[in-house]
């Protein structure tokens, strides 16, 4: 494992990255395997957007799901520039990613669509200059 520092930029580009085996992966027809790539898609933008916000978070604040989301929407959704619409979607990724990955049933194939497609809404709704910026769906 690397030492390097995550930074927002090696995060979204991890974010991108993840988008494109999710939706090869939803037409070759894995929706557990979409599911899942969508999800750390959403999951790796979200770290970015709250190191590029300067929100006061640790670096390491992708140790846990439910801290990530909690800190996404507490800093970024309640009072932030986050739509609470897009904020929405992450949490919608994190139930539907637990069905895929645990709960021993597959995804339903539009559920899996559902998820992709705003995993590439939610990774495109941000853009990096330096600073974090929050375009509205």
């Amino acid at each position: 494992m690397s030492n390097r520092q995550l930074t927002s930029g090696i995060l979204m580009a991890k974010a991108n990255t993840a988008c494109l085996p999710a939706r090869a992966l939803l037409n070759l027809g894995d929706v557990d395997g979409a599911t899942n790539r969508a999800y750390y898609a959403m999951f790796d933008a979200a770290r970015a957007a709250l190191l590029a916000s300067g929100a006061p978070v640790e670096s390491n604040i992708g140790r846990t799901h439910s801290g990530l989301i909690g800190a996404f929407s507490n800093f970024l959704v309640k009072n932030g520039p986050v739509s609470k619409e897009v904020g929405r979607l992450l949490n919608r990724a994190h139930e539907i990613r637990l069905v895929a990955d645990y709960k021993g049933d597959s995804v339903e194939p539009a559920d899996a669509r559902e998820i992709v497609e705003q995993a590439e809404i939610f990774v495109t709704s941000y853009h990096y200059t330096g600073q974090f910026h929050a375009r509205r769906v």
